[in-house]
């Protein structure tokens, strides 16, 4: 096995508002386009599993089969472990690892699943290439990522273009690639897939409900995330700046032609036989 490194720094961490934003993903909502691949015995490895919500969600459409989540940080595994249990789902476990160098034996899962991952390691392409290896032969590598720079969003308002050039800046400079959706093919193909299917999907926050919840846990997360810790310390905003752009979020948020949309890139590439 590969010796696991650091690669990248998590950008966002696991503050209240990060949290808040991955325990609304579901299989649905983040995962439709590797649904139709499942069958039910299958073996699933999800990584960057974070909070479990997609974890267990896969568990239920593999009722004969298994899901292993997987994730860097011990302490949010307590929280998906909290949540198979609550639905108890008894063919899901969970294990702290590195997507850079997986502790599994080659050929070992029928899908390995990642959702908003590459974005934050500092070689998406080695990361592939692990991937595959744990896949069986004729199995799937499924991965869905945000492009940032392909974020849009109505009225206009430089504040947010303010926050979308600072948040790209802090992702590149602790070793991630916040455009990532866009790439991913061209990952995929340089690790060596072949069989690659890329689509792409959408979030869109429009409704008070989904403005409200959006543009709330943004305005949190810029002043009071490790985002905004590293925003400080590594001299791309102060302070000031960082309370500016989250009271630019709180005003989109309250308007009501509020609209946003969040681009995702998508790849289903089955593994050679």
């Amino acid at each position: 096995m590969p010796h696991a490194r650091e690669t990248a720094v998590y950008t966002h961490g696991h503050h209240e508002s990060v949290l808040r934003s991955h325990t609304w993903r579901t299989a649905g909502n983040s995962a439709a386009y590797l649904l139709g691949a499942l069958k039910p015995h299958m073996r699933i490895l999800d990584i960057g599993c974070g909070p479990g919500t997609i974890t267990a969600d896969l568990a239920a459409l593999v009722p004969e089969g298994h899901v292993t989540g997987l994730d860097r940080e011990p302490g949010v595994l307590e929280r998906a472990r909290a949540e198979a249990g609550k639905r108890g789902l008894t063919n899901a476990g969970f294990a702290v690892g590195d997507v850079h160098a997986l502790d599994f034996p080659d050929d070992t899962f029928c899908v390995v699943h990642a959702h908003q991952v590459l974005q934050h390691v500092g070689d998406p392409v080695r990361a592939l290439r692990e991937m595959a290896r744990v896949t069986r032969p004729g199995g799937f590598i499924a991965v869905r990522d945000a492009d940032y720079a392909a974020m849009t969003w109505y009225p206009a308002s430089p504040g947010l273009d303010d926050w979308l050039d600072l948040y790209r800046r802090v992702a590149r400079a602790n070793g991630g690639e916040p455009d990532a959706g866009r790439r991913l093919k061209a990952w995929a193909l340089a690790a060596g897939l072949t069989d690659v299917t890329a689509t792409s999907s959408a979030w869109t926050f429009s409704t008070p409900e989904e403005r409200a919840w959006w543009s709330g846990l943004w305005a949190d997360r810029t002043v009071a995330s490790a985002y905004a810790g590293r925003a400080v310390d590594s001299g791309y905003a102060t302070h000031d700046r960082l309370a500016q752009v989250a009271d630019a979020w709180r005003e989109w948020g309250a308007r009501d032609d509020g609209w946003f949309a969040v681009l995702h890139g998508e790849i289903l590439c089955r593994k050679d036989v």
